[in-house]
C-alpha cells in the first residue's frame, strides 16, 4: 500500500526526497514536507483551499488529521514548525505549531491558534481558535488552560522526542522500500 499524493486545484505536494510519507497517508493538494519530517499511517493532510507547511525533523503521527479553510471567510493556513512533535489522532486546523511544539495525543487545535515554540497540549486537550499557548508551558482540558509551567529538562525530552521519531522513520522508510522491492 502506497501513500495517497494527489494535486488539487493546481497545487501539487512538494515532499524532500528524506521525509518519510508512510503506507495509507493520504496528503492532498498544497502541501510542502520538509527534510527528515514524517508523516505517519493513516493521516491525512487536506490543502485543497490554504496550504499545510510541515517543517523539518517534524512528525505527524498516525491517524492525525490536518486541514485549512479559505482565507476569503478568515481561513488560515497550518504551519508546523521544525522539530515538532504531534501525536497520535491529533486534528489540526488552520493552526501555528512553532519550531519544537508538542501536541499531545488526540488533542484538537483551531484555526489562528498558536502553539508557541516550546509549548506543550497536553493529551486529549482542545485548544480553541486564535488562543495562544506559551512557551514553557503545559496546557490541558477543554478548553484547554494552563496547567503548570514545564519542569526542567521537559523541554529537552521534546527535542530528543523528534530526534527519535527521524530514526524511526528512517527505518520505517527502509522496510517500505524492501517490501516494495520483492514485489
Amino acid at each position: 500500500m502506497q501513500p495517497l499524493i494527489l494535486p488539487f486545484g493546481g497545487k501539487t505536494p512538494v515532499i524532500h526526497d528524506s521525509a518519510f510519507i508512510a503506507p495509507g497517508a493520504v496528503i492532498i493538494g498544497d502541501v510542502e514536507i520538509g527534510p527528515d519530517a514524517s508523516i505517519w499511517y493513516g493521516s491525512v493532510l487536506r490543502a485543497d483551499c490554504n496550504k499545510v507547511i510541515v517543517g523539518a525533523r517534524s512528525n505527524i503521527q498516525d491517524g492525525t488529521i490536518i486541514h485549512v479553510d479559505v482565507p476569503d471567510v478568515g481561513g488560515t493556513p497550518c504551519i508546523i514548525g521544525e522539530d515538532a512533535l504531534i501525536g497520535h489522532k491529533c486534528m489540526l486546523h488552520g493552526c501555528t505549531i512553532e519550531d519544537r511544539g508538542f501536541v499531545g495525543m488526540c488533542a484538537t487545535v483551531l484555526d489562528g491558534a498558536v502553539v508557541e515554540s516550546g509549548g506543550f497540549l497536553a493529551a486529549g486537550a482542545f485548544l480553541g481558535t486564535c488562543k495562544r499557548l506559551p512557551s514553557g508551558e503545559m496546557w490541558a482540558g477543554l478548553p484547554a488552560r494552563k496547567f503548570r509551567d514545564l519542569k526542567e529538562g521537559e523541554d529537552k525530552m521534546m527535542l530528543m522526542g523528534a530526534q527519535h521519531y527521524v530514526h524511526e522513520a528512517h527505518a520505517h522508510k527502509a522496510a517500505v522500500a524492501d517490501l516494495e522491492a520483492t514485489d
